[in-house]
């Protein structure tokens, strides 16, 4: 089995579950975001997004490779650090727009 974190922005909150559930049924343990600020509107302050991105880098630690949540090919500036973090680790990165996900 692999580990494999979702990567990608809070307002894609569908398309998180998708992959899930779709990698999940692939027999991979998932690791995904705690909630999904834009998309359900909750507002966070400066200090939980810093804290935010701290978890998420350990979840990437945590993992084999990473798949990015890159609907409609839109990829935001924290998850290009994510990236490129994995990039740095030597971590196979997959994408969603590349994926048999229907979206």
């Amino acid at each position: 089995m692999k580990v494999i974190t979702l990567c990608g922005s809070t307002k894609f909150k569908e398309q998180f579950e998708k992959a899930n559930a779709y990698l999940t049924l692939q027999g991979n343990i998932v690791i995904s975001l705690g909630f999904f600020d834009q998309s359900e509107g909750i507002e966070i302050t400066k200090e939980q997004a810093e804290l935010f991105a701290k978890i998420h880098f350990e979840k990437i630690n945590m993992a084999d490779e990473i798949f990015v949540i890159d609907v409609n090919g839109y990829i935001g500036n924290s998850t290009k650090k994510e990236i490129e973090y994995a990039k740095q680790k030597g971590m196979r990165i997959c994408y969603f727009s590349e994926s048999d996900i229907i979206q």
